[in-house]
């Protein structure tokens, strides 16, 4: 059976709509984290109202560290539930600057070699604009913007993925075709 092909990046760098072709072509159930997340989260604690209350006095960056730990949890979750699938995660649950975390999360994706890093641009700054342009589709939140730009330019992506595959001017059947190309050389 296929072990799970896991896809990171940032916000809207293409993992669900690349993550659903992949899993389509494959016959392979999909799961996206943002649509689980939640669920796994509570298991060990998490709270809706802990977390209003913290975004109300501490702003987006609190909400933001509040969520680490439970997207640590849920990266290990997941796996255990999604055995045979196309994962894609939350922008977030491949990101983390607590270093204890990070090895924590690294351990659980480390015998994962499907795990693929989508990038707009191999030029940081381009993949930025590029994504702030889709990202103002969905949002205008600032926030949003600088968090995005974090998860860009933080070193957690390219240290977790096996491989990177730049999707910049490529279609969603392209990115497809090219990471069930690599899995199948596997």
């Amino acid at each position: 059976m296929q072990p799970p092909i896991i896809l990171i990046g940032p916000i809207c760098a293409g993992k669900t709509t690349v993550g659903e072709k992949v899993a389509q072509k494959l016959s392979i159930p999909q799961c996206s984290m943002d649509e689980v997340r939640f669920s796994y989260y509570e298991e060990i604690g998490f709270s809706k109202e802990t977390q209003q209350d913290i975004r109300e006095k501490q702003g987006f960056q609190g909400m933001y560290a509040y969520w680490k730990p439970f997207e640590a949890y849920a990266v290990k979750r997941i796996l255990e539930d999604y055995r045979h699938a196309v994962i894609d995660f939350g922008a977030g649950h491949s990101v983390y600057e607590d270093m204890g975390l990070f090895q924590q999360v690294e351990k659980i994706l480390k015998p994962y070699q499907s795990l693929f890093l989508l990038l707009p641009s191999a030029d940081k700054e381009e993949s930025i604009q590029l994504l702030h342009q889709r990202l103002q589709q969905i949002t205008d939140d600032e926030d949003v913007f600088k968090l995005n730009k974090h998860f860009v330019t933080h070193p957690s992506n390219e240290l977790l993925a096996k491989q990177t595959i730049y999707k910049k001017e490529k279609s969603a059947d392209t990115v497809a075709k090219e990471i069930i190309s690599s899995i199948s050389k596997e």
